[in-house]
């Protein structure tokens, strides 16, 4: 729990006239920025050392230790962006306001963005800064499952019936669930990922980065999860093939999630999502869910900024090979996490 705890009107906007008179400028939107992401004061990235540090032009900031120069968006997604801060911000605040989320075209329309790759690759970053590394493992009633994405993988190409002979199965993705159960009723957080197919090798990582020893795993009886139980998870495995009991009902929180996510994907993006980037779109996904029965959609605005902080940069070829740069803001991830305990 967070030992620094936001409060609405303090440390974000209630509504979007407060957005406004927030962040009617880029060095406006800078510090605040520099304020998320050094909350106790600027700790420099090169030798850590907590100062405050010398200002130079253009933004730059100066360790007045190392005389290591910086910007508060270096090293993180804004990282070399010449997109104005002022309309990062406008998009997470869209991107958070919007329940069902939003599509690269709907964003360009909305900020009057010339180049649709440009809202595409803002989306794309955001979503990298989605999902906290150091957040919390589910725990109490798990219940883990696995289930197939059909996914377009771009325009003009066709593929064969379902049930044809030589069908192309390329664009089906496999997806693992995880979601915690409350009693009586009710879900709590969920953990998503994408796997090359449904198989112990694949879904036992899962269940061990994303669940708290001692949980209850519920699953259906697939002898794949035969396992969990030497794992240290107390398994509890139904069998649904054969049995007169609709899937659904022993297993009601993973068949809720991956329909609501099908319909997500076919709503807002329909359809049309590249399956090479499918992982950021569980992130997206994810982090909405999670997030569903908070009241207040500034507080959204500022976790997402706070986390692009100090998520790594990634550049537009990044984006679309989808590749992985390391981590560089560790100093920083380090702090906050002593920070907020």
């Amino acid at each position: 729990m967070d030992k620094l705890k936001p409060v609405a009107g303090h440390d974000y906007p209630k509504t979007w006239i407060e957005f406004g008179d927030w962040f009617a400028s880029d060095d406006a939107c800078a510090a605040y920025l520099e304020k998320l992401r050094w909350p106790g004061g600027f700790c420099c990235p090169a030798c850590g050392v907590l100062d405050t540090p010398g200002r130079a032009t253009r933004g730059r900031l100066i360790c007045r230790a190392c005389r290591h120069q910086c910007t508060v968006t270096a090293g993180t997604i804004f990282d070399k962006t010449r997109t104005s801060l002022r309309v990062w911000f406008a998009a997470a605040w869209y991107i958070t306001n919007q329940k069902q989320g939003v599509s690269a075209l709907g964003l360009q329309r909305v900020l009057g963005l010339k180049s649709y790759q440009t809202a595409w690759a803002m989306l794309h970053r955001f979503r990298r800064a989605m999902i906290r590394p150091e957040r919390d493992l589910l725990a109490g009633t798990v219940e883990v499952d696995e289930a197939y994405l059909a996914l377009r993988r771009g325009a003009g190409i066709k593929h064969k019936r379902p049930g044809s002979k030589g069908h192309d199965r390329s664009h089906l993705v496999a997806v693992a669930l995880a979601v915690e159960v409350h009693q009586p009723k009710g879900f709590g957080r969920i953990r998503l990922r994408r796997i090359e197919r449904p198989s112990i090798d694949a879904l036992l990582p899962f269940v061990r980065e994303h669940i708290a020893l001692g949980a209850k795993v519920r699953t259906d009886g697939s002898p794949i999860y035969a396992v969990l139980k030497d794992e240290g998870f107390d398994h509890d495995p139904h069998v649904i093939l054969g049995s007169k009991v609709p899937a659904h009902q022993p297993l009601p929180g993973v068949h809720r999630v991956a329909a609501l996510l099908k319909r997500w994907l076919l709503g807002t993006h329909h359809g049309a999502v590249d399956p090479q980037h499918i992982d950021y779109y569980l992130d997206e996904f994810t982090f909405r869910f999670n997030r569903r029965s908070s009241t207040s959609r500034g507080m959204l605005f500022y976790r997402l900024i706070q986390q692009s902080a100090v998520a790594a940069p990634a550049t537009y070829v990044n984006i679309r090979d989808n590749e992985h740069p390391p981590q560089q803001q560790s100093r920083t991830r380090l702090y906050l996490v002593e920070l907020n305990g």
